[in-house]
């Protein structure tokens, strides 16, 4: 049965008593009454004494703490004084795991509750990829991704910080279709990542009309700060982000997308749906018929593109020729 959260935090505290340097060796006692401090409630012997075991021997926990009981002196401490569990090395399945849930704090980042503990997540997002080159430099795993998908990660801390503050940044931002980079006052509101790079959300004072940009983080040349403030947005990424694929939202009214999948296809579509609107029109030996609620953007289109022939657009004409279109021109290519 997996641990209760009282008992993880009773093992850290236990933990770090026995690697505090400064004070003397504890004994049973001493554990007890410090672990009782740090939790706000009292911690019978009984319970500290299966925690030290369960340190020690847990398969499930896997610490296997060398938690060392010296008779003479009635104390307690660590055979290998380097020892934590907190160095316990993660497993590629505890990686995926945390990475999801990570996931799902960020699609939830509006939130209080989830704003309040912004720093820890980052701090655990950062472990995690350092656990991860530890485990590829051991031979044990190689990922596919380079060191290229974090370009423009250096930015990110300035940028939470002033999201935090309401502080105006300014950027110089070399887009793709420009030969020189051009220069904005954001107002940032929102930090996203999609397929492995980062997004910053915000109003670009020069802009007509208050709309909102989306900034890659990876084209942002320079940032400097501005001591400037604006007044507070009530920006809610879930919403803006409600009707669209990916990262980029485009104006006007979401459109009834009809696709047909192959069956074989289809297993995979329904299993993992590809947005939240998505619904399923009909399952046949034929074909897998979903619709989607979405708007019409650049990301939409690149993800029917990488299905190939395994998916039709049925619905809305101007995608389903925006389709054809494309499927031509590949075709064309291969003469």
């Amino acid at each position: 049965m997996p641990k209760n959260k009282d008992a993880l935090s009773r093992y850290r505290w236990i933990d770090e008593r026995l690697r505090n340097k400064r004070l003397p060796k504890p004994t049973l006692d001493t554990l007890i009454a410090y672990v009782s401090e740090k939790m706000d409630a009292t911690i019978s012997t009984r319970t500290i004494q299966k925690d030290i075991q369960d340190m020690r021997q847990d398969p499930e926990l896997n610490y296997m703490a060398p938690i060392l009981y010296e008779r003479s002196s009635g104390t307690y401490r660590y055979e290998d004084e380097s020892y934590s569990i907190s160095n316990i090395p993660i497993e590629e399945a505890d990686l995926q795991g945390l990475e999801i849930a990570i996931g799902i704090l960020e699609q939830f980042r509006s939130l209080p509750v989830v704003q309040q503990f912004e720093d820890a997540i980052l701090k655990i997002a950062a472990s995690l990829k350092m656990n991860r080159q530890a485990l590829e430099h051991k031979g044990l795993i190689k990922f596919t991704r380079g060191a290229a998908q974090y370009k423009g990660a250096e930015h990110i801390r300035d940028i939470v910080d002033a999201i935090k503050n309401l502080e105006v940044i300014r950027i110089a931002y070399q887009s793709f279709d420009r030969n020189e980079p051009k220069e904005h006052w954001v107002e940032p509101y929102h930090l996203r990542e999609y397929q492995h790079r980062f997004y910053l959300i915000g109003k670009s004072q020069k802009a007509k009309g208050g709309t909102l940009l989306t900034f890659a983080l990876d084209r942002i040349v320079q940032l400097w700060p501005t001591n400037k403030h604006f007044d507070e947005k009530n920006f809610d990424d879930a919403s803006y982000y409600r009707n669209a694929i990916g990262i980029t939202v485009l104006e006007g009214e979401p459109e009834n997308v009809v696709l047909s999948f192959t069956p074989h296809q289809g297993k995979y579509i329904k299993s993992q749906p590809l947005h939240s609107s998505q619904q399923l029109l009909a399952d046949t030996a034929q074909e897998c018929r979903i619709s989607l609620n979405v708007v019409i953007n650049p990301e939409l289109q690149m993800m029917l593109l990488s299905y190939g022939a395994n998916v039709k657009v049925l619905e809305p004409a101007r995608l389903v020729q925006k389709m054809a279109a494309e499927a031509a021109a590949m075709k064309d290519l291969y003469k």
